[in-house]
């Protein structure tokens, strides 16, 4: 990278500009460049006026039809309407200029038959949509009459903008850094040889192409190279983050024919799937390696990931090392102990009267412990009597010592930063194993990108004996409906099953729902309604579900009289959810009120029915996973989404297409499709804007398949990059130390 492209806007465009690109994010040079538009103008066709609405900011093409100016009542100001149209719909330009002559100049520009650009926000006035002193380019504004024409008949780039600078501005400066830019100002990523074979224009002439195009060909022909570039870069990091982990040593685990995973094995009440041991081979494999598996465990709700990697940490402890398994909440955390005690019996009390002699213990720390038990789990974590530790942060305390830690297992690996898993892993004493888990499904695609240097193992099929949940959308203004849903829930209790209630917020004066126990990014605010951070006082819409003012509700409703009802959140002592949940196991609570710290490894067999209040404010993945609480017993399960979401409406749709499949992939894909995709690098966690502007993790599928096989053939003949600067630059650029590291550690 030269000075050229990391040079400050200010001396390449002006300050004035500068500062107004600024709020857009680009404070360099090739921050301008890569600030690609998002669509294009075709010559000669007019925007479509009839399918703006108000409040969107907008940049419209189109042919003035009529202007007008006369004196405010005032007198003291002018006003001049021009009224723009697109040959069937009509849009308003209102100016108020303080002066005759600026009055006289404007409808100079907007002589009628004139066609231009019109930015601005769309607002409404008695009834017709306006633009208030729009920013506005018309063709005449270019110099010469010829110049006009040519750029007339080019495809027109419209940039993401702001009231601060309009698009026509920002393609003004990129033309200022563009015109003049070479070669050698401006290194390419991809290297000469995987341009050629892939038939990619250079850099510079893709930057042209996307900026500057003469016609539709050459625009989409630069996006389709900078998208290749943005996948190469990407699976380039990645390529290079696995050859360096196959060149750590790490303890090789292998398998014992008679140690305790066969014990285990034996042992099981039921038979594994096929999936189960397909993936459990292929961990057992990776064990068995002098360098350290990197493994990413996902499966469909209720796929039995748990039991996968439980045989995974028993063939650890059968070698000799210890497993350290990491859940993001305590709920999880106590959930996972009493499963894995369960499954393992005997073999989970070795030295203790009943166990089994080839056994081994399970430990759990949490931060709410008590001294006394606290420290009896790091005695055994340390001498290395627990085979297994099962705990949440607390297990990243400096007091926290292995004797051999060989496998980290990260559960929901998508709740912990970066520092927190590393730390971890600094407790062994060499590079140990790490497997982690989400039982959120994930696109291919992005599995390529996000965990991009890990082997991916996934479980799709069910075991046999879970049966299915139906999925039914409930309207919140239908007052039949909701009481029907209430006595449902009586009848559900009433034959011995359990019922969650799930509300978004904890309080109605808070913001979303269990910061450190609830994932509050998984809301959405795609129809209109406030969000969990907009539903207080004076908020628009109704206010969302809030769980101590829902728990009254549901205590009072007449359906539910002399049932007992219980409350779940994450701001509850440990020792109250412990007491909590273990009470609505036990049925002694028949109805229990929670957030969605519930989501993820609760187990309650007797669940059979669960009702989401809001479930307009959740995305896709984060409601599948929700309703795998309920139907794990013998029983059916039943889920029912109130939602003020009307059906046409993106929100609805989401909602109806849960109630349509049970296909967690699936709903995974369509929720990305629907909803903005953000930065699968993580840059909540960095602090840096997307890297992946035009490429797209699930339509550009066979994009980043070809780029991960190019960039593995790029890495393996040139591991540290030293013969491809250009590409080791893009990559510090573009990822970071901080979020390469992200890749590395996911």
């Amino acid at each position: 990278m030269t000075d050229l492209a990391a040079e400050p806007l200010a001396r390449a465009v002006g300050t004035k500009t500068a500062k107004a690109l600024a709020g857009l994010g680009l404070e360099t040079v090739e921050d301008l460049l890569r600030h690609y538009p998002r669509r294009y103008e075709e010559p000669g066709r007019f925007t479509d006026l009839a399918h703006l609405t108000a409040g969107e900011h907008v940049t419209v093409l189109a042919k003035v039809a009529h202007v007008s100016r006369r004196r405010a009542a005032s007198g003291s100001t002018w006003v001049l309407t021009a009224t723009v149209t697109d040959g069937h719909a009509r849009l308003t330009l209102t100016f108020f200029p303080r002066q005759a002559r600026a009055a006289a100049y404007l409808e100079h520009r907007l002589q009628v038959g004139q066609s231009g650009l019109f930015t601005g926000t769309v607002a409404r006035y008695r009834g017709d949509l306006q633009l208030v002193h729009p920013d506005f380019l018309t063709f005449d504004d270019v110099d010469a009459e010829a110049a006009a024409l040519v750029e007339a008949a080019k495809p027109m780039p419209v940039y993401g903008a702001s009231a601060a600078i309009p698009s026509w501005k920002i393609q003004q400066a990129v033309r200022t850094v563009l015109d003049p830019l070479t070669e050698d100002d401006l290194p390419d990523p991809l290297p000469e040889e995987v341009r050629q074979a892939e038939r990619l224009p250079g850099l510079v002439e893709a930057l042209r192409g996307l900026h500057r195009p003469h016609d539709d060909p050459e625009w989409r022909r630069a996006r389709a190279r900078v998208r290749f570039e943005e996948a190469f870069v990407l699976q380039a990091a990645l390529a290079r983050r696995r050859a360096a982990v196959a060149h750590l040593a790490a303890t090789p685990r292998p398998a014992r024919p008679l140690g305790l995973l066969a014990a285990f094995d034996a042992a099981l009440p039921f038979p594994l799937t096929a999936g189960q041991r397909v993936v459990g081979a292929e961990i057992g494999e990776d064990l068995a390696l002098p360098h350290p598996m990197q493994r990413l465990l996902q499966g469909e709700v209720g796929s039995g990931k748990t039991v996968v990697a439980l045989r995974a940490m028993l063939q650890v402890v059968d070698a000799g090392g210890q497993a350290a398994l990491l859940a993001p909440t305590e709920v999880l955390a106590a959930q996972h102990l009493r499963s894995i005690r369960a499954l393992m019996g005997p073999l989970a009390e070795a030295g203790m009267l009943g166990g089994a002699e080839t056994g081994t213990r399970v430990a759990l720390l949490t931060g709410s412990q008590s001294t006394t038990a606290r420290r009896a789990a790091l005695l055994e974590v340390a001498s290395g009597a627990a085979g297994i530790v099962v705990g949440t942060h607390a297990l990243l305390g400096e007091a926290v010592q292995f004797a051999d830690l060989g496998l980290v297992v990260v559960d929901e690996q998508h709740r912990f930063g970066v520092e927190q898993r590393d730390a971890l892993r600094a407790k062994a004493d060499g590079v140990p194993h790490v497997l982690v888990m989400t039982a959120t499904p994930i696109p291919r695609t992005v599995a390529m990108t996000t965990f991009g240097d890990l082997e991916v193992s996934t479980l799709r099929e069910v075991p046999a004996g879970r049966t299915p949940v139906t999925t039914h959308v409930v309207p919140a203004d239908n007052e039949a409906w909701l009481d029907r849903v209430w006595a449902r829930a009586r009848e559900e209790v009433a034959s011995g099953h359990r019922v969650y209630v799930v509300c978004p917020r904890i309080s109605g004066d808070e913001g979303p729902a269990g910061v450190e126990d609830d994932p509050g990014e998984d809301l959405a605010d795609d129809d209109g309604r406030p969000g969990p951070e907009g539903g207080g006082p004076g908020a628009r819409g109704p206010a969302l579900a809030a769980v101590v003012d829902v728990v009254e509700q549901v205590r009072r409703r007449p359906e539910l009289a002399g049932v007992a009802v219980g409350v779940l959140h994450g701001r509850l002592a440990a020792e109250e959810k412990d007491r909590v949940m273990a009470a609505f196991a036990a049925g002694e609570v028949g109805v229990l009120v929670a957030t969605t710290v519930i989501e993820v490894g609760v187990d309650v067999p007797e669940a059979t029915m669960m009702v989401v209040l809001d479930a307009d404010r959740f995305g896709l993945s984060q409601l599948h996973q929700l309703r795998g609480r309920v139907g794990r017993g013998s029983s059916p399960g039943l889920c029912l989404l109130v939602s003020h979401a009307a059906p046409d409406t993106p929100a609805g749709e989401r909602l109806a297409a849960l109630a349509a499949t049970a296909d967690g992939f699936a709903l995974a894909t369509l929720d990305l499709r629907q909803r903005r995709e953000g930065d699968v690098l993580g840059a909540a966690q960095s602090g840096r804007a997307s890297s992946l502007r035009l490429l797209r993790v699930i339509e550009d599928a066979d994009v980043i398949a070809r780029a991960r096989e190019v960039a593995g053939r790029v890495i393996d003949a040139d591991p540290d990059l030293t013969a491809h600067p250009a590409l080791a630059a893009a990559i510090d650029r573009w990822l970071g130390a901080e979020r390469e590291e992200f890749l590395a550690r996911s």
